[in-house]
């Protein structure tokens, strides 16, 4: 066991380890994504779109598609707002279309919304038309343009 006189053998060679690729960094989903927010001191003119959930605190002119919408106490939205599920606490001038439309105390909405739940608490404003649609966020048919009235037969 112990003596003197050997030479201790040296340690085997360390095994070269085998390396393992990173997995590649993905983006986290959409319902995964910390929420995208729009402070109150923002004003944007155009459309955007968000593949997750958004919060409006500033003004917005223009279109707004997301799968989840809040617009704030400060926010307000000029143009068409389409959502999975939409609760409003600031203002809406333009349509709204979402399965799930929420008007909080204090909000002001003109416009028409398109739904399959809505829910409109005291002290609200809303001017407009409501619809029931199965699925309000399939694209809406344009208007029919009127037809000029039918001139009477010359005779």
């Amino acid at each position: 066991m112990f003596t003197k006189g050997k030479t201790p053998e040296p340690p085997p060679p360390p095994a070269a380890k085998p390396t393992i690729p990173e997995p590649a960094k993905r983006p986290l989903p959409a319902s995964k994504a910390a929420p995208s927010l729009i402070s109150a001191d923002v004003k944007m003119k155009g459309a955007i779109v968000s593949q997750g959930e958004l919060q409006i605190d500033g003004h917005i002119e223009g279109d707004v598609r997301a799968l989840s919408l809040v617009i704030g106490d400060t926010g307000a939205v000029k143009g068409e707002v389409i959502a999975e599920t939409v609760v409003i606490r600031g203002t809406v001038e333009g349509r709204i279309r979402a399965r799930k439309v929420q008007l909080c105390t204090g909000a002001k909405v003109r416009g028409d919304i398109f739904h399959a739940s809505l829910a409109i608490e005291p002290n609200a404003i809303f001017e407009g038309a409501v619809k029931h649609a199965q699925d309000p966020m399939a694209e809406a048919p344009a208007p029919a343009p009127s037809a000029p009235p039918a001139a009477p037969p010359v005779g």
